[in-house]
């Protein structure tokens, strides 16, 4: 082969098929009252932070839910928020609020944490003040929008890669592919995501394809409606790094459906189409068989004439690949 799998490795574009988790999507507060209330908050924030975290110690739940709320704002409408409400003492008592058997409590909570989460100096801070297990029982046991934003949140604390081991020991892998498989567009993109990210530990890919994975993965990308054919093919190229990722993705029937994403998907998905059946392909001779016999040669041959650049590169490394002699100067595709 001219070039190494490493050096055709998917393109730093892949960001922008993800969902950005850059704040939360909740809704805002419900009455006009408390809109005012709101506003003058956000006006005041400095005098009034250190009252809505002596709120969230109150032993009334309305009194707590209305302080993750406002905070919850203040954290989402002002980045410069983040870092004070940090500073001031409220993570401790927000996790606390994780935990609590009052759903709509814990969704605040989740909110609250995953809206301080979006400034880097803040995730650490997080992760050591024991917010991992709280969020990954939130995924688990929360309302469908505590589940969301507790797969943002992860997705954030795993952007410091010393978290990306602790949040898949604490479970947080299969709940995430449950999100991926049962949850609202929404919920898949968050998890698609937060798998992503965690999944460039090889720990965790190995997690996620104990979990059953592929099988989700596969039926997303043969679905061109479903809106997540980029973003699960995106997941599938870090988890086919491994053998065991390339053995499930070719078991649960992944081949014929990248070929035709070859043939027929836009011109990104091409390109990570080529790049997975690239990374199958390296090592096992069965597996560039299986490839040739779905038809793939006349696609790449197409591709590679037609493409962008780098798929036009990838493309041809595939064929020249596809086309190495096995033994006996018989090549694995006579096309």
């Amino acid at each position: 082969m001219a070039r190494s799998l490493s050096e055709l490795s998917i393109s730093d574009n892949s960001s922008s098929a993800f969902s950005d988790c850059n704040s939360d999507r909740s809704g805002e507060f419900p009455t006009p009252s408390s809109q005012s209330r709101r506003l003058f908050i956000a006006c005041a924030a400095d005098d009034f932070i250190p009252q809505l975290i002596s709120d969230l110690n109150s032993s009334s739940i309305h009194h707590q839910k209305q302080a993750a709320m406002e905070i919850r704002l203040l954290a989402k409408n002002k980045p410069e928020n983040r870092l004070k409400i940090a500073e001031a003492g409220a993570i401790n008592p927000l996790i606390s609020l994780l935990s609590s058997p009052d759903l709509q409590l814990q969704e605040y909570g989740v909110t609250a944490v995953l809206n301080l989460s979006l400034c880097d100096e803040n995730k650490e801070l997080i992760a050591l003040s024991g917010a991992i297990k709280p969020l990954v029982r939130a995924l688990k046991s929360g309302t469908p929008t505590a589940k969301e934003n507790s797969a943002c949140a992860l997705l954030r604390l795993s952007q410091v890669e010393e978290n990306k081991l602790a949040i898949g020991k604490a479970g947080a892998i299969p709940l995430l592919v449950n999100l991926l498989q049962n949850g609202s567009f929404r919920g898949k993109k968050d998890a698609s995501t937060a798998i992503y990210s965690l999944c460039s530990v090889k720990e965790n890919k190995m997690r996620a394809v104990k979990a059953g994975i592929m099988k989700v993965l596969v039926e997303l990308m043969a679905d061109f409606g479903s809106n997540m054919v980029d973003k699960s093919a995106y997941v599938v190229s870090v988890l086919v790094t491994v053998g065991e990722g390339r053995a499930a993705f070719v078991d649960e029937g992944g081949i014929p459906v990248v070929v035709e994403i070859v043939e027929v998907g836009t011109q990104r998905q091409k390109e990570i189409a080529v790049v997975i059946l690239l990374q199958i392909c390296e090592e096992s001779v069965v597996y560039r068989k299986m490839v040739c016999r779905e038809g793939a040669i006349p696609p790449l041959v197409a591709l590679s004439q037609s493409g962008t650049n780098r798929a036009k590169q990838k493309a041809e490394t595939l064929i020249e690949l596809l086309r190495q002699p096995r033994s006996n100067n018989v090549s694995t595709c006579t096309s």
